[in-house]
């Protein structure tokens, strides 16, 4: 690669910025070629990708995750994919926990790692050592808000949800129980919405390079829009049906984080009668624009993104050339 002989032993031992370990992002919403951009950078700086979407590091679910294939990949290694089962809840205290000496590793290998994906989350705790101490758990509280959902219904606890602490109300499905949930537990035992806990921001804890892919909205939409028919004529249907009769999903899945995926829990909903075929095509469309504004929300309250648009090429020439000069310092 065009870089690889720029930096041969990046990770000083120092406390200063020349001895952070370089790391490269590459961020943004859904379907907007985060994984394209980030293979052409491996390519050119001899690097390793590492996934950062919370959903792809789930085993069977390839298609409605948009997981890139091995033709996408083009022979880069990719990390943090397919690995957790689907019946396992994986947090971001996991992905750090996973990720920190993976980054570690490829250095250590002369390699750059280069994070890619769309869970502003994971970004915001690995970047920026924002430590989410796993708020510790309280039992009572956990039980009388369960006995809240039986007594008054999941759409009851929600609302409660939405009075607190609106912005993890927006990123939350609703039917998520275990989820709305432990989002009102840290309420109720901090004070604090747990949403703000996550977005304390700082200075970065790598030396890092990071870009946002920055479509024109409604460029974005008729991405989106296409994803989610490629997903469908790649089976989507037919890979959720494999995980239900695997007994990996539930049609009624309240406990499950995966279930609650865009594209699995709207098909869930059709295999299960509730929806007509249009209605779930039309519905996961829409969903995944609603998903595509929050990302976008998220991530541009970070100072340290470097927005580009994909249709400009001399936006990607500008990125590159960054990633250049902060190799070299």
């Amino acid at each position: 690669g065009a870089g690889a002989a720029v930096w041969k032993n990046p990770v000083g031992k120092g406390k200063h910025c020349m001895s952070k370990t370089p790391l490269v992002a590459v961020v943004g919403p859904t379907a907007s070629g985060k994984t394209a951009f980030a293979v052409k950078i491996a390519q050119q700086f001899q690097g390793e990708v590492i996934s950062m979407d919370s959903m792809q590091i789930y085993r069977g679910m390839q298609i409605g995750t948009a997981a890139p294939t091995e033709e996408e990949m083009q022979g880069i290694p990719h990390h943090m994919l397919n690995m957790v089962d689907i019946r396992e809840n994986f947090s971001v205290n996991d992905y750090v926990t996973l990720a920190k000496p993976l980054i570690e590793e490829i250095v250590s290998r002369g390699k750059l790692p280069i994070l890619c994906g769309g869970t502003g989350l994971y970004f915001n705790s690995l970047i920026y050592g924002y430590n989410m101490t796993k708020a510790e758990t309280d039992p009572a509280i956990k039980e009388e808000l369960y006995a809240y959902v039986q007594q008054y219904g999941i759409q009851a606890l929600f609302e409660r949800l939405k009075q607190c602490d609106p912005v993890s109300a927006e990123q939350i499905h609703p039917n998520n129980v275990k989820r709305v949930v432990r989002a009102l537990e840290v309420y109720e035992m901090t004070g604090v919405p747990k949403s703000q806990q996550t977005e304390a921001q700082g200075t970065p804890v790598y030396r890092l390079a990071a870009f946002g892919m920055d479509w024109p909205r409604e460029t974005l939409y008729q991405r989106i829009d296409c994803r989610v028919e490629q997903m469908l004529s790649d089976g989507l249907e037919q890979e959720v049906r494999n995980l239900v009769s695997a007994g990996k999903l539930e049609l009624q899945d309240d406990q499950c984080q995966a279930a609650a995926a865009i594209g699995y829990r709207e098909m869930l909903d059709y295999l299960a009668g509730k929806t007509s075929y249009e209605e779930t095509v039309a519905l996961i469309k829409q969903n995944t624009r609603r998903y595509a504004k929050r990302q976008l929300t998220w991530f541009r309250k970070i100072k340290d993104i470097t927005w580009l648009n994909p249709l400009d090429g001399s936006a990607e020439k500008a990125a590159l050339q960054k990633i250049k000069q902060m190799l070299e310092i």
